[in-house]
């Protein structure tokens, strides 16, 4: 057992009970949201609407949800802490790290490694120390304490940009114990056959690594049915211990044109518990497989600082 730090303060790892690994707030593009806000509309009525879908997450059973919002998708502790104190039933954890697919950002272009040919030594990377700070002594002089690191790997595959965020994610897991969550591409490695799909999570699992099962809901690449069905068919091969589960749901995000996410009905905090469950108790996954994948694992994250898929 071990504390966990949620943006109201520490936990018992023991406490957090039902958990959604990857559940966003606010997923926004900053700079085009401090010059361009209207979209945004009302700071009040984005929080308060945010506090009325945490809160019927909240009802519907779910204690913690970990929110790996970091810097490329627009963090912003203090108004998570708004939310948090309105939705005081539910535990809210906090990320650290940098989101891209590709290169780093324009601020880290020309300084650590970056240098290091031109001066002819190595020159440390300073998101280490941004993420090491961010873990042991809080976020933006809010206090508020990360409790993973988070970066991400898709379609593009390695890049020196991702291999350079990777690096310094793995440098601050090594110098504090956080654990690691990672976006990956499955569709790169695997494409559309469900075998092969199956058999890529299988081989991740057989090596240590927690499978986020987290886009139920995001029906775009895949239906609801494909992705509900291979959770039973992981289970069925005795995975349970090894995936945790979530939507990747956002009470507001600016990655898509709000006229479409209405196309997007089921793309929202209650899909598991209210769809995705029942269909896959009809199909065989029992009560205890359930409770393993949303208590057990979860706590076992942060108390071993396993790596997350």
């Amino acid at each position: 057992m071990s504390e966990v730090p949620t943006v109201r303060g520490p936990v018992s790892s023991a406490g957090l009970g039902p958990t959604y690994m990857h559940e966003h707030i606010f997923t926004l593009t900053a700079d085009v949201q401090q010059n361009y806000p209207q979209e945004w509309g009302s700071e009040e009525a984005r929080v308060a609407d945010a506090v009325g879908k945490l809160g019927a997450l909240a009802a519907q059973g779910i204690a913690t949800i970990v929110d790996p919002t970091v810097v490329g998708l627009g963090r912003y502790i203090p108004r998570i802490q708004r939310v948090a104190e309105l939705v005081p039933e539910l535990n809210i954890i906090v990320a650290t790290g940098l989101y891209t697919y590709d290169s780093v950002p324009f601020f880290f272009r020309h300084r650590g490694p970056a240098l290091t040919e031109v001066l002819g030594t190595e020159v440390p990377d300073p998101m280490v120390d941004m993420f090491v700070a961010d873990i042991v002594e809080g976020i933006t002089g809010t206090g508020v304490k990360a409790g993973l690191l988070k970066c991400a790997i898709d379609a593009g595959g390695m890049t020196p940009g991702i291999e350079r965020v990777m690096r310094a994610v793995a440098a601050a897991h090594h110098r504090t114990g956080a654990p690691v969550m990672v976006h990956t591409h499955p569709g790169s490695r695997t494409g559309l056959e469900v075998k092969r799909v199956l058999d890529h999570l299988a081989g991740l699992a057989d090596a240590g690594f927690l499978l986020g099962m987290d886009r139920f809901g995001l029906n775009v690449e895949t239906t609801f049915e494909a992705r509900a069905d291979t959770l039973v068919e992981m289970c069925r091969r005795g995975y349970a211990g090894s995936m945790v589960l979530s939507q990747d749901a956002s009470c507001y995000i600016d990655w898509i044109d709000q006229e479409v996410l209405p196309f997007l009905a089921q793309w929202d905090y209650l899909h598991i518990g209210d769809e995705v469950l029942p269909y896959v108790r009809d199909r065989g996954v029992v009560e205890d497989e359930i409770a393993t994948m949303l208590v057990e694992n979860p706590r076992r994250f942060f108390e071993t600082a396993a790596v997350g898929g």
